[in-house]
């Protein structure tokens, strides 16, 4: 499965809880986010466009930072 590296701009735990709710909802994912440095890593056949739209739900600034 491809692994993708994206920036969400993460304050406190809401904030990735927010992310792993949206990541949940969407499905066919394996993620892992780290809250210090602002970044989640994403395991999944989704597209970067879809994992993109999916993390802007959280209502968080997102970029994406690349293959992991």
């Amino acid at each position: 499965m491809p692994k993708h590296e994206f920036s969400v701009d993460m304050a406190c735990e809401g904030c990735s809880n927010a992310v792993r709710r949206v990541l949940n909802k969407l499905g066919g994912v394996e993620f892992d986010i780290d809250l210090p440095n602002k970044k989640v890593c994403i395991n999944s056949e989704h597209s970067v466009d879809i994992l993109l739209e999916t993390l802007e739900k959280t209502g968080k600034a997102v970029s994406y930072l690349g293959p992991k």
